[in-house]
Parts: C-alpha cells; structure tokens; sequence
C-alpha cells in the first residue's frame, strides 16, 4: 500500500532566524523527494523568531506567518500541499502546535505571556494538537531538561537532527506516559539535511484540522528516510 509521507517540523528563512534555506528551496527539496506535503514550523515570538521581538504583536504575527503564506503560493505552483505548525519556545524547551491559525494567534495575544504549564493545556482546549519536540535535546545554551507529560498529546521520538540516544530516551518516555510517537526532521537547511523523519498516511491529508484528527487517532505513524543509504 502506498504511504504518503509528511515532513512535520521544518524551519524557513527569513521567520526562523537559524534557518538556512527560504521557502522555495525548501518546498522544491521535499517536492523533489516525492513527499505528499509539508509543514512549516517556524519558531514564534517566544523562540527564535527572525525579527524584533519588540514590534507590535500584530506586526509580529504578520511576519511569522509571511513564510507559511509565500509557500502556500509556491506550493500550488509546484504541487505540494503546505500545512501550518507552530513551534513555541521555553528556554531551549520546544512544541509543536498544530490547528490553529493566523486569526487565532492574532485574537490571543496573552499567549506569550502565559506560562507553558498553563498555555499548552490551554491550546489543547482550542483544539490543537500539541507535541514536545526533541524532550532530551542536551545543548550548551540548555539549562536543563524540562518535561510536560500531564500539557501534551504527543512526544517527537525520532528527530532526524538528534542522537540515537536523545531519541530511545525520548521513545521511553513517551511509552511510560502513554503518549502518542511523533517525528520530524527539524530541518533548517532544505536538501543539506540527510536524515529525515516524518508522519505518514494511508490517504492525503485534506487540511491542518484532519492531521490533527488523524495523529490523535493512531491513523498515522513516524517514518524515518536517510538520503545517504
């Protein structure tokens, strides 16, 4: 049975201040690999968003979502469905959030001034699904390991750009709390990034809202892809 694979945590230049590859060459990469779709995660305010924090909200809100906008435009002049992700940022401590729009960010700005203890089940509420990436990621600017088993649906067990040892401690976890298996690549440089992971599906996906429903369902499982084999 044919699977439709899905890159689900990506970085675009320039909303992502680390990534190193714009929008087109990135949809050009996944388009050239065969993916059915993909999804852009840029790094939001709290992160390592690519402008100054200290704009207006709105104006913030804008330019994170500039990216997403241009590769919905590429994406239908190449034929690659792109979806929407949001990656949010406690001090090295990151989740993917999916479902939730450009409207829904612009009507709650109070967002970034809520604690992630209290923003992530408040996401959940909304209607998102809510994943902790990478949860062992260990790095020189990272305090320390922080976890939020009872604010989360899911866990990143494969990121393709973590050690084999982050991502069995991250598999682990995610059993021993009974929470959904997820992967990504966490890629920021399009078609130098080697190791990829992903979602896929039995059928394409139709919009943010049926992924959502899907990986809350079991309907979709991780899959790993590495270029170099």
């Amino acid at each position: 049975m044919k699977k439709y694979l899905y890159e689900t945590h990506l970085h675009t230049s320039p909303a992502s201040k680390c990534a190193k590859a714009d929008v087109r060459e990135t949809l050009e990469f996944y388009k050239s690999l065969g993916y059915a779709g993909i999804f852009i995660t840029n790094h939001f305010a709290d992160g390592n968003i690519g402008c100054d924090k200290d704009l207006p909200y709105e104006e913030i809100i804008d330019f994170f979502f500039a990216d997403y906008e241009e590769g919905l435009i590429i994406g239908k002049e190449i034929g690659l469905p792109v979806f929407l992700g949001v990656e949010l940022s406690h001090k090295g401590t990151d989740f993917l959030v999916y479902g939730l729009g450009k409207n829904w960010f612009l009507a709650h700005p109070e967002v970034l001034e809520m604690k992630k203890s209290q923003l992530l089940p408040f996401l959940a509420e909304e209607g998102a699904l809510v994943i902790q990436a990478h949860p062992f990621r260990e790095a020189g600017y990272i305090d320390h390991i922080r976890l939020f088993p009872r604010c989360v649906h899911g866990i990143e067990v494969y990121n393709a750009n973590r050690t084999d040892f982050e991502n069995e401690m991250a598999r682990q976890y995610a059993e021993n709390y009974d929470l959904l298996h997820f992967a990504g690549s966490d890629n920021h440089q399009a078609g130098r990034q080697i190791k990829l992971g992903g979602m896929q599906s039995n059928t394409p996906l139709t919009d943010e809202l049926d992924f959502v429903f899907r990986v809350k369902n079991g309907e979709m499982t991780t899959f790993r892809l590495d270029l170099a084999e």
